[in-house]
């Protein structure tokens, strides 16, 4: 495989510095991205630099994830409109091994092979690198001019707030050079990629090397991805979508996926899948065809589920999402965890009762009917709906017009589901 001819495909570059192409053809090339820390877990935005990584890995290159430890300290004023919170080094150290766990799902840490991923923190060879030696070391190479005409320093000293950079900020992209100039003196990494709101740092660091010790690198960046209706991607509002299930349960997480518009399934599939060409292109025709099946959001769905959590959580995502809009048993919605089934029914009326009801057994007429969970506006409509067949509790047909409800009702030691006709959910709460 081709590096550059797979990411081109794919749409994932949008700037390449000259010679980068030439380079990857002449030797195995060592590579990194720079991630920053800030969190313990990664969330789809890290996406689009670690699938980088991963297609560099398969195409027989040595990829380096670089985490931010001494970066994340200071932040990248890059894209920003203000500083950021700046960490400890235990936060920065747990983060560290939270991230590695997850990228060791896409990227091989652990073989022998020449090229196994290495995972490398910039706070260990800068903890304890003098401010003198800083500045007299790498701070002569560059010109506050050069500095100065850099987009991300441009774009915040003219912003409207009139709050400018701080000297911390503005340091950033000599950290960030730096990193590179270490990489290619320890690691001989000779490329380094990211968003392409990064190019301005990493051009940084290429030049750094020239000026330093006369060495040649490159820049690889992917253009920033977005969402066909101009919204942030990544972002829903709950905020954003995590790798961690801790964060996002594999349920909001797939149905992120299949909620994605058309056009932007066409350009997701190319990016965070590693489907063939044509399959893509096949599936891409498929979904043009019909495209009410939605056949390219649930292939996306099933991919990129399967390669963050499991098969087996994607299974169990999809039998939770048919109980909200397919022919689900009683028996599926027992089986969810309590993450999960609050995740799908989030959003539909709740109501608390007393636990005490529940263990004496009430009549579902005399809870449903009342103000304590008014399910239905009266008793004789709730009648009406169980004598037509259009009541159940927890995805079972209601019979009984005086049935009972009990402790047997209860699912995850605390719920009853209400279901009025096909798409009416109440949700109640036993304390």
């Amino acid at each position: 495989m081709d590096f550059i001819q797979e990411l081109q495909w794919r749409g994932m570059i949008q700037d390449l510095m000259p010679g980068t192409e030439e380079q990857l053809k002449k030797e195995m090339s060592v590579a990194y991205v720079g991630i920053d820390p800030t969190a313990d877990s990664l969330h789809i935005g890290h996406l689009v630099s670690i699938m980088m990584l991963k297609h560099f890995q398969r195409c027989g290159h040595k990829p380096i994830a670089l985490v931010g430890g001494a970066t994340g300290m200071i932040g990248d004023p890059s894209m920003k409109s203000q500083e950021r919170n700046l960490l400890d080094e235990a936060s920065l150290r747990h983060n560290q091994e939270s991230i590695k766990k997850q990228l060791s799902k896409f990227l091989d840490f652990d073989s022998d092979a020449p090229n196994a991923a290495e995972l490398v923190n910039n706070y260990d060879w800068m903890k304890d690198y003098s401010f003198l030696d800083f500045i007299r070391d790498v701070g002569k190479h560059l010109t506050v001019n050069y500095m100065m005409a850099k987009d991300s320093v441009k774009k915040r000293l003219s912003s409207e707030s009139n709050e400018g950079m701080s000297f911390t900020e503005f340091s950033y992209q000599l950290l960030q050079g730096y990193d590179f100039l270490h990489l290619y003196q320890k690691k001989n990494c000779k490329l380094q990629m990211g968003g392409s709101d990064q190019w301005g740092n990493i051009t940084t660091g290429t030049e750094l090397i020239r000026r330093t010790c006369g060495g040649e690198a490159f820049a690889l960046v992917c253009p920033l991805i977005t969402k066909a209706d101009g919204g942030k991607f990544g972002k829903t509002e709950t905020g954003n979508i995590w790798l961690d299930s801790r964060y996002t349960s594999p349920y909001k997480f797939v149905q992120f996926w299949l909620n994605v518009s058309d056009t932007d399934a066409e350009k997701y599939i190319k990016i965070f899948t590693f489907l063939s060409r044509e399959e893509v292109e096949n599936l891409i025709a498929e979904h043009r065809q019909a495209p009410h099946l939605r056949v390219l959001q649930k292939r996306l769905a099933r991919e990129i589920t399967c390669m963050v959590h499991s098969e087996e959580y994607y299974n169990a995502a999809v039998d939770a999402s048919a109980i909200l809009f397919g022919n689900s048993t009683a028996d599926t919605l027992r089986k969810l965890d309590e993450e999960t089934f609050l995740a799908v029914f989030e959003g539909v009326p709740t109501y608390e009762i007393s636990m005490d009801y529940l263990s004496t057994g009430i009549k579902a007429v005399d809870l449903l009917a009342t103000e304590t969970a008014p399910v239905f506006p009266s008793k004789g409509e709730m009648r009406k709906m169980i004598q037509a067949g259009g009541f159940s509790i927890n995805k079972e047909k209601f019979t009984e017009v005086d049935g009972i409800l009990n402790t047997s009702n209860i699912i995850n030691g605390r719920y009853i589901l209400a279901q009025k006709g096909k798409k009416n959910y109440f949700l109640l709460i036993a304390k």
